[in-house]
């Protein structure tokens, strides 16, 4: 019953927002849109449909606000102006009671609160749609922040995902533009990364895994407290800095803005190249800098439900391309478009060389400090549609990150350059990749190996030797032998052929003796 009546609720928002001619133009059922704009007269059309859309989703709740901030993301796909609307979406969420996120601490660890931490903070620091956090100290006074995942969410989440997809299956066959931007597939990735944020031990993973590859301390990670560590709630160190997003306080507590613009742009790509494992979601309510301390000056990565992986295979192709672009040789461009396998390998060349060329070649007629490096790479995904290009979901990923960086970088120093910033790392990670620093990188990471086995060496070479020759010796036998196999199988179909010949004859004279 509650799922039926929330999708009556759902239908009633989008209609009060106007929202049928998004899904009943340019279809048959044009005379229904008329019906309903003749019996819903009262409701406010003249609006933007990127904008009805978006105050539509804030109406439905939070599940659905981040399904918009996530759709945001598929400019490949969406219409700029929608996509550009959905992005101003705020998952400013109003925090649970405390006695809700009481309880759910306390069914997490069988435990009361008071045998958990010594200090709780009841109001909440940062709530959000899934999860809120909260400050407290463990029982040995250790201060720490705790994530705790809104009690009842999981049902919601289920409830709203099934309500979705429903959305997302009339879409696709009441709007013509429905088979093209394959709603329900959209619907289902969102799903996937929804459900993994109902599993804090996952986002604890994710936290300790970067910890691991930062540990120069150029990113500061808090550490987790595994052994106070459930589904439901996770427990990390507690980060003291200054929202990224307060330039002039981080001026006035004197922190150098210009190195930290760069120091974004290094870090991203470091992520991006080095690991191949990197921070989806870093909008600025994700970031903090450290402003005291021996790590003055440092970036705070909070949050890390949303992670992105590359493949070596991805990371190269990617290095291969970007520095094409600083080249503007578009022709290796298109030919790294069709060797990664990321458009068909029937794709004309000078084709797809022509299209780069036509959105790559005027940004260079500009200063470089005003070229979008995310916007371009934006501009080649929507290019890519019409060559067949199905876009991967980390790719996707990386291309959000990477507006949210550009824009974080110029927002701190609007004369930042993305570009040259970023050419002398992938100039030096393709080095490192297929240049000398690869082939002692590969030797260094064999040593262990080699020298394990060295010993060995003598004992392995006799045996190869020996194993060599006596397969020289064998080898005149077994060309007997299958000499011979050969003979007997030739043989054995002649006497299956005769077989068959003698049971055809046999039931001829059987159907001669018969017939008379």
């Amino acid at each position: 019953m509650m799922r039926i009546f929330r999708l009556f609720y759902i239908i009633f928002i989008a209609l009060r927002f106007s929202l049928d001619d998004l899904v009943l133009s340019h279809t048959k059922l044009k005379p229904l849109q008329s019906v309903i704009r003749i019996l819903l007269f009262w409701r406010n059309a003249k609006k933007p449909r990127g904008e009805r859309l978006r105050l539509a989703l804030e109406a439905l709740g939070p599940i659905f606000v981040k399904f918009g901030q996530m759709l945001s993301t598929r400019r490949d796909l969406l219409p700029i102006d929608i996509a550009d609307e959905l992005a101003k979406l705020q998952d400013q969420v109003p925090p649970v009671a405390f006695n809700e996120i009481e309880t759910v601490i306390q069914e997490a660890f069988d435990l009361p609160l008071n045998a958990v931490f010594s200090e709780f903070e009841a109001t909440a620091i940062a709530s959000a749609s899934v999860a809120q956090v909260h400050f407290a100290h463990l029982m040995d006074g250790t201060p720490v922040a705790v994530k705790v995942l809104r009690p009842g969410i999981a049902k919601t989440i289920q409830h709203d995902l099934e309500l979705l997809d429903t959305g997302a299956w009339l879409l696709q066959g009441l709007s013509s533009e429905g088979k093209r931007l394959k709603p329900r597939e959209i619907v289902a990735e969102f799903a996937e990364h929804t459900q993994s944020e109902l599993d804090l031990t996952l986002e604890a993973a994710n936290c300790t895994r970067l910890a691991a590859n930062f540990t120069d301390k150029k990113l500061l990670i808090p550490e987790v407290h595994w052994d106070w560590c459930r589904q439901q709630v996770m427990v990390m160190q507690r980060m003291v800095g200054t929202p990224i997003s307060k330039i002039e306080e981080l001026r006035a507590k004197g922190i150098d803005i210009a190195k930290l613009a760069h120091d974004g742009v290094e870090i991203f790509f470091t992520q991006v190249f080095r690991d191949g494992f990197f921070h989806a979601d870093m909008h600025p309510g994700n970031i903090q800098v450290a402003t005291d301390g021996e790590y003055k000056g440092r970036y705070i990565a909070l949050d890390f439900g949303i992670m992105g992986t590359l493949t070596d295979n991805d990371k190269y192709y990617l290095a291969r391309n970007f520095l094409a672009f600083f080249n503007r040789d578009y022709r290796d461009v298109a030919v790294a478009h069709i060797e990664s396998g990321w458009v068909p390998k029937d794709t004309n060349v000078e084709a797809l060389e022509t299209a780069v060329r036509a959105i790559c070649e005027p940004i260079f007629n500009k200063p470089l400090k005003d070229i979008s490096f995310g916007r371009t790479l934006l501009s080649l995904f929507q290019m890519s549609r019409k060559f067949g290009v199905v876009i991967q979901p980390q790719l996707v990923m990386l291309q959000k990150t990477l507006l949210n960086i550009e824009g974080l970088g110029r927002d701190l120093d609007p004369n930042i350059d993305l570009w040259q910033t970023a050419k002398p790392f992938l100039k030096r990670w393709m080095s490192e990749q297929i240049g000398w620093r690869s082939v002692a990188n590969t030797v260094k990471k064999e040593l262990p190996f080699i020298v394990k086995n060295l010993p060995q060496m003598p004992r392995l070479v006799h045996q190869f030797l020996q194993q060599r020759t006596q397969a020289e010796q064998e080898a005149p036998m077994r060309e007997t032998l299958d000499a011979l196999i050969k003979v007997q199988e030739k043989q054995a179909r002649w006497q299956q052929r005769l077989t068959f010949a003698l049971i055809i004859l046999i039931a001829l004279q059987i159907a001669t003796f018969v017939l008379r």
